[in-house]
């Protein structure tokens, strides 16, 4: 009789308990790519391809394991795709969104559904695999995939604030001119933070006690070597993976496709600089201080009146914070939103 009811135990197991256990939940997404102008740097703007008319893209917050649908719609004049930076696509090779390898790409009008599993967690992202050196390293088709583990570590349980940091360059030469620029020949003359050029970005703004982990993602197409002061970053996980030996650090390189998580414990307060040690690029077209910097804020410190950013207009969710809290989805952002290029001007 111990035996029998042993087996229908094991039976109601495998038949009832298990698959639920292993149920992938399905997520469907839609996304457009857009042609608008974004203002990034005082006095500079550009057009870009932008994914639901923003850049950096929506944020697109899932678990591993889950079954992912993105409908695309090409909205702009050119062919695009998107490749899911970081998902091996197990199984699903021809939604790896490569040009003339995996699909054809998505002509101007036309559609095209993905569909994979997260078959692996980090920090991830998506972009553009068209003419990368220009839709993706200068007209801001981009944004992050941030796929959560199913087992987290003890660590990452303690996180309190994520912050989402995606480093790029401009090259105003070309910003006006769909279908150039990008070269080997030219330059980049202004970077950013989420695609805003201090001091057109934000702060981050912590409260003491606070465990605050980076997420920088190098979607540009030239090393930046992110250092921040006053604090040592824990540097835990590379391009997704987590780190069996994570190292201390207070500069961090983050090269063109790569990620890094760090985690910082905010124990000392202050207003402290967070930037880019390559001096070009705490710059807007060779004016300091620009570029590729930002501040941490701790909660109670007073701003003196000569503070740059004292009457700084607060986005608590520039860098995604807000977002990631609200759990899994695609997540737009008003405040990255473009303004739509008239049709007659878009080639100009």
């Amino acid at each position: 009789m111990n035996l029998i009811r042993q087996a229908v135990r094991i039976m109601i197991f495998f038949t009832v308990l298990f698959p639920a256990l292993c149920w992938a939940a399905q997520r469907e997404f839609s996304l457009t790519i857009d042609e608008v102008s974004i203002d990034v740097a005082p006095g500079f703007s550009s057009k870009v391809f932008a994914f639901n008319g923003q850049v950096p893209g929506p944020l697109i917050h899932v678990m591993e394991g889950d079954d992912v649908t993105v409908h695309v719609t090409n909205n702009t004049t050119l062919p695009h795709s998107i490749h899911w930076h970081g998902v091996n696509q197990t199984g699903s090779w021809k939604n790896d969104g490569v040009p003339g390898v995996t699909q054809e790409a998505i002509q101007p009008g036309e559609s095209f559904t993905y569909k994979f599993k997260t078959d692996r967690p980090g920090t991830l992202w998506y972009h553009c695999h068209v003419n990368v050196w220009e839709h993706v390293a200068l007209r801001g088709m981009w944004g992050p995939l941030i796929v959560d583990p199913k087992n987290p570590s003890e660590l990452e349980k303690k996180v309190t604030k994520d912050v989402i940091i995606m480093l790029s360059g401009w090259e105003s030469a070309y910003a006006n001119t769909y279908g150039k620029g990008g070269a080997s020949q030219d330059v980049d003359d202004y970077f950013s933070i989420n695609a805003k050029s201090y001091p057109m970005n934000q702060p981050i703004r912590v409260k003491k006690g606070d465990v605050m982990r980076l997420r920088f993602i190098g979607a540009g197409d030239e090393q930046q070597q992110m250092h921040l002061h006053g604090h040592d970053m824990l540097i835990v996980a590379k391009d997704g993976y987590p780190l069996a030996q994570p190292y201390f650090v207070d500069t961090v390189p983050v090269g063109p496709g790569e990620r890094f998580d760090a985690i910082v414990q905010m124990n000392n307060p202050g207003l402290f600089i967070m930037h880019d040690h390559i001096d070009k690029h705490m710059s807007n077209n060779g004016a300091m201080m620009g570029g590729t910097m930002t501040v941490i804020e701790y909660d109670g410190i007073p701003m003196e009146s000569w503070y740059a950013w004292k009457d700084k207009v607060y986005d608590p969710n520039f860098f995604y914070s807000e977002s990631m809290k609200q759990g899994y989805g695609l997540f737009n952002s008003a405040p990255f939103m473009g303004k739509p290029v008239e049709q007659g001007r878009r080639r100009r």
